[in-house]
This record gives C-alpha cells, sequence and structure tokens, in this order.
C-alpha cells in the first residue's frame, strides 16, 4: 500500500470486522478499499453506476460485495442497504466518503444547485451515520464511524466561490462532532477527515498547472481513515483531522 506506513499498517487488523463504505468505488474509496483488504476486513460497497462496479479495481475480492443504491440521500435505500449487513452480524465501522462537488458562487447557485449539494454530502452522511448507529447498537460491539468533510469545514473562508458544497460539508463537520457526543457511551467513535485538494487524475487534468506535489496523497488520506476506523483507535473522537499535505 504505497503510502501508508508499515508501523501504522502493522498495528490494524481487520480480520472479521465488517465495513460499509460510501463511495468505495472512487480515487479516495478504492486506496481506502485496498488497505482494508490488506488488513483482512470484509466490505460492502455502495455504488451508483454500473459502470462505476465495472471498472472498480476490486470487484473481485472475496472480501467484497456491491451494491447499488441509487440515491444514498433516500431513506428506504439506506436502510435496505444496512438492513441486510445487520442480518449478517452488523458492521464494525461505516466509512462515508461518497459525495458530490460543484463550484459555483451564490449568485449562480439557485435552490436546487444547493439541494443537490446538500442531498449529496450531508443528507446522504446523515441517514448513514443513522443506519450505521441503529445496527452497531443492535449488535452491542460499539464501531467506528468515519466521515469526510472537506478543508472548507474547518476554513469556511477558503469556500467562497463554492459556498452551497462549503455549507453541506460545514455540516457534515458538525453532524460529527454532535454525533460522537451522543454515541460515545454505545462504544462507537465517531470522527471525520477534512481533506484539501487531493491528487487523483481528475484533479490534475481539471488543474494541469497546479503544484501538484504539494496535493495529499489518497493513499495517505485513506491511511488516516483507516486509523480511524480501526480497532487501534480506542480514544479519538468528534475529531475533523485536517489532511492537507503541503497544501
Amino acid at each position: 500500500m504505497a503510502g501508508i506506513s508499515p508501523a501504522m499498517t502493522g498495528k490494524m487488523d481487520f480480520s472479521g470486522k465488517h465495513v460499509v463504505v460510501t463511495g468505495g468505488t472512487g480515487a479516495l474509496g478504492t486506496a481506502v478499499m485496498g488497505a482494508l483488504l490488506d488488513a483482512g476486513a470484509r466490505c460492502t460497497i455502495s455504488f451508483v453506476h454500473l459502470s462505476e462496479a465495472q471498472r472498480f479495481a476490486h470487484r473481485e475480492h472475496a472480501g467484497v460485495r456491491l451494491v447499488a443504491v441509487s440515491d444514498l440521500a433516500d431513506e428506504a435505500a439506506v436502510a435496505k442497504l444496512y438492513d441486510g449487513i445487520t442480518a449478517s452480524g452488523g458492521p464494525w465501522a461505516s466509512i462515508h466518503i461518497a459525495g458530490g462537488f460543484a463550484m459555483s458562487k451564490i449568485a449562480e447557485t439557485d435552490k436546487t444547485a444547493l439541494m443537490a449539494q446538500l442531498n449529496g454530502n450531508l443528507v446522504s452522511c446523515f441517514l448513514c451515520c443513522r443506519a450505521a448507529v441503529k445496527a452497531m447498537r443492535a449488535n452491542g460491539q460499539g464501531g467506528r464511524i468515519v466521515n469526510v468533510a472537506a478543508r472548507p469545514a474547518l476554513e469556511p473562508r477558503s469556500g467562497a466561490g463554492m459556498t452551497a458544497y462549503t455549507v453541506a460539508k460545514t455540516g457534515v463537520a458538525a453532524l460529527t462532532a454532535a454525533l460522537a457526543e451522543e454515541v460515545a457511551r454505545d462504544g462507537i467513535l465517531v470522527n471525520a477527515v477534512a481533506p484539501s485538494i487531493m491528487d487523483t487524475p481528475a484533479n490534475r487534468a481539471a488543474m494541469p498547472k497546479a503544484d501538484h506535489d504539494s496535493w495529499p496523497k489518497v493513499e495517505d488520506v485513506a491511511a488516516m481513515i483507516l486509523f480511524l476506523a480501526s480497532p487501534e483507535n480506542k480514544v479519538t473522537r468528534g475529531a475533523v483531522v485536517p489532511v492537507y499535505g503541503k497544501a
């Protein structure tokens, strides 16, 4: 696992652990999935488009279950995803990477565009957190939830020109802190990471003249997510961890 230190991965063992990952077929999700599978996890991954599943690097792995979910902002669809896992013993961890981005100034952002950002980033995260908490409580073994916020959630002024996205991701950060307090006594530790622009092929193509070397690598962001989701994380909760690299 390039970019993930042996000292960190050597301690993390997901053997026998079931982990839900939304957005697991994207660039960051694929890095997270590779690390989880190497650590022995069994994973359920939601996807929206069949093409995502078909090009997913780990689709043939015995520890992978791909589930089509048309809309993670749909309460019934999310409940169905987690109900299937609860019946087989429940998830140890739930990692919520799925989301969407839009660069748009407020004068050019109508209510439809605002709601798309809220549904795609905040509502989907909320519903997955809700379903995960219910499943973990039913299991009675505690668990871990890791959300993905963004740098503008911690530095809102950096969200100028993408106000709707900033509002949605700030909601994810607030959700993380509030939920962490709510479920701590259940043994469920809730945290989030807040990446800056990550070094992905899509971002390089969109910003060819940027300093790509300063961007955090997806493998390094994945390493932080993996630790927060692991049994080795025994005390950290309510954190929104900046993962900025040199950016």
